[in-house]
């Protein structure tokens, strides 16, 4: 399972809310890879992706004081857009 989740109108304060992100994600279980992209033509766009072993542990990271305390305010801040996604043979 991938996600993906982008935001707008980043600057280095906020670069680093989601490099903290990814690196809370590196620590758990079920976690494949996570990382943080810039767009390539435009530096205020930027990108979180990360690969589960299944939609239950990517779940799973969102769960907990400690998770909600650091994911929401960054969260909050992205495009409003579906994030999940499955190969089709993950279906």
């Amino acid at each position: 399972m991938f996600a993906i989740s982008r935001f707008v109108e980043v600057d280095d304060a906020f670069l680093q809310q989601i490099e903290s992100v990814a690196e809370f994600w590196r620590a758990k279980e079920g976690n494949v890879f996570v990382e943080v992209l810039r767009n390539i033509d435009d530096q205020g766009l930027c990108a979180l992706l990360s690969r589960w072993e299944n939609v239950r542990a990517y779940r799973y990271a969102f769960s907990g004081y400690d998770a909600k305390m650091l994911l929401t305010p960054v969260f909050l801040k992205a495009v409003d857009e579906p994030s999940a996604y499955l190969r089709p043979d993950e279906f």
